[in-house]
Formats: C-alpha cells, structure tokens, sequence
C-alpha cells in the first residue's frame, strides 16, 4: 500500500477524474495552496487520450496530439504540488462533512469535492470501430470534422445531435452519408428539415454499420439494410458516431443531484452542486458544448468556488 492509501487526514479538496477539467481545477487549486489530491480513475486523461491530433486548443499553432496534451497538463498540475492516484472511485459519501471517497476498501476524506469525471459516447461496440478510434472513426464533429476536407464521411444517428453533426461535416466533407436505423429520424422537425434539404447530405433509411473497413485508417463501412437483409460496401473516409453520451456518473447516483439523462445539475453559472462543498466541472455537467477548452475554463471556475467556498466555510 503506498503512502497516499495509508494517508487518513483530511484533504481540503479532491479532485475526482483527470481530463482537462480536472486537471485544470487541480492547476488552479494546487496554486491557490490547498494541497490538491486527485484521484485520476484507471483511465487518465479522459477522452482526450483517445483523439490524435487537437488542432482547436488554444496556444498550439501547429495542433497537438491528444494524448500530449494530457500529459503537459498533467505535468503542469504535478509541478504545482498535486497528488495523484491512479485508481478508480467505488463509493462516495455526501451526507456529511468530510465527505467520503472510497477507492476499494481505501477511505479518503476531504472538506471539498469537484467531480470532473467526464461523458463517455457512446459506441456501435464493433471490434474495427474501437480499433480505428482517433483514425477515421470519431465521436466528435467539432473536434474532428476539418481532417475531412473534401472527403466523403458517414454520420451514425438519428436526433438532434446527428443532425447537427452531420450539416456541420457538410463545411468540410465533399458528401455526408447519415445512416439511420429507421425510416424517419427521431430529431426535431427543424433540424431534421435541414439534413433532409441538404444537397450534400444522403440519407441510408433502416440501415446500420455491420463493420467499419481499414486497416491504418477508414476505407469505407459495410451497411446491412434492416429490411431486406443486404450488405452494402460504401467507400468513404470517416465515420461520425452521433448516438448519443452517457455522462460517467453512477458512483454519485443517490448522492447529489442528477438530470433525467444522469448529468449533474450545476447552479446558474456556477460549479456548485445540490450539495455544498462539492463542485462539477467538465463534460459531467456539460451536454452542449463538450470541448477541451470549455472543460478547461469549468475546470478554473469550480477550483475558484472551491477557494472561495473554503474560506467562507466552517473548519470541519
């Protein structure tokens, strides 16, 4: 058992997750002398470490890869006195004061708590899709969508969101193909209006992706029509996954206050939570934008409302 598991004092802050949120709040924390400990969950680095090259960050004129920029973050929050533990959270404890973190058997206590734990999108779950990740195939349009200059790509979805972005890849791509399960979209009139009406978008009714095809990048996606059975080959050179997040929150449930889709609810502009003392930053309470730099900038307001939170506070 290291030290940090033999520790028993109590922290003033925890940081629980390690994308760029929680390793901003854990810059900002650690230089405001609050002694941060982040536990970084087995995955570090969130879904960053899962993208190639990050050409939207401010401060790289010549892009970054993902993974790269995780571990500059990282160092940057090491270099300021952070702590780290690689493991990930079982069980939590809001009720009181100091609130409790569990990794395993190993109790931590802290007087604050932000959550960056981030949202994982969701996936088809093919074995080639996984395997391609961050090399034709993607979950984010806004990331990723300016590699596909006059290329031809397919969207995977049917709502809102895989009609957004779909008519965004329409200002890179030469053709957007959407594929969608059923023969109408679940997406609202308006939006699904546009994808429908634009000249470069193709729409595949009751039809899936069976396997995406390539070997060092996407080639081109095999589609099975759901009614007549038949296996189509449609060359192309990116696939967009648009199915939807899932916000990385069931440790919490029952603990603070969740949207209806497992979100945190965050107060007006603010990091707080439904319970004081513990903050949210990042894409576990952010559904819209979903980006690097906007974690970030939570990531700076929740070590600030800790801060400030702290000093207001009762010493417990």
């Amino acid at each position: 058992m290291s030290e940090i598991e033999k520790t028993r004092k109590v922290e003033n802050v925890i940081i629980v997750g390690s994308g760029p949120a929680g390793l901003t709040a854990a810059i900002y924390s650690a230089r405001a002398n609050l002694s941060p400990f982040m536990i970084e969950g087995e995955e570090v680095g969130g879904q960053l470490m899962t993208t190639t090259e990050v050409e939207n960050y401010p401060g790289f004129t010549k892009g970054i890869m993902g993974p790269e920029l995780m571990t500059i973050m990282r160092e940057q929050a090491a270099r300021f006195g952070t702590r780290f533990l690689s493991k990930n959270v079982t069980k939590v404890d809001f009720s009181n004061r100091p609130f409790k973190i569990w990794v395993g058997s190993d109790l931590f206590e802290s007087r604050a708590v932000i959550i960056s734990t981030g949202a994982s999108a969701k996936y088809l779950g093919l074995a080639n899709e996984r395997r391609l990740l961050g090399r034709g195939v993607s979950a984010c349009a806004t990331c990723d969508g300016a590699f596909f200059r006059n290329q031809k790509v397919a969207v995977v979805g049917g709502g809102d969101t895989a009609m957004e972005e779909a008519n965004f890849l329409t200002k890179f791509a030469s053709k957007v193909v959407v594929i969608h399960r059923r023969d109408h979209f679940r997406a609202s009139k308006i939006m699904a209006e546009r994808v429908l009406n634009n000249p470069k978008i193709e729409v595949m009714w009751d039809s899936e992706i069976a396997d995406v095809v390539g070997d060092d990048g996407v080639t081109g996606v095999k589609v099975k029509n759901l009614k007549s059975g038949e296996l189509r080959d449609v060359p192309l050179e990116g696939v967009f996954i648009a199915i939807g997040h899932k916000p990385n929150t069931e440790v919490f449930k029952g603990q603070i206050a969740l949207d209806e889709t497992g979100y945190i609810v965050t107060e007006g502009k603010s990091t707080y939570t439904s319970v004081p003392g513990v903050f949210a930053a990042g894409d576990v309470q952010d559904h819209v934008y979903r980006q690097a730099v906007t974690a970030a900038g939570t990531g700076c307001m929740a070590a600030i409302d800790v801060e400030r939170w702290l000093e207001k506070s009762a010493h417990v």
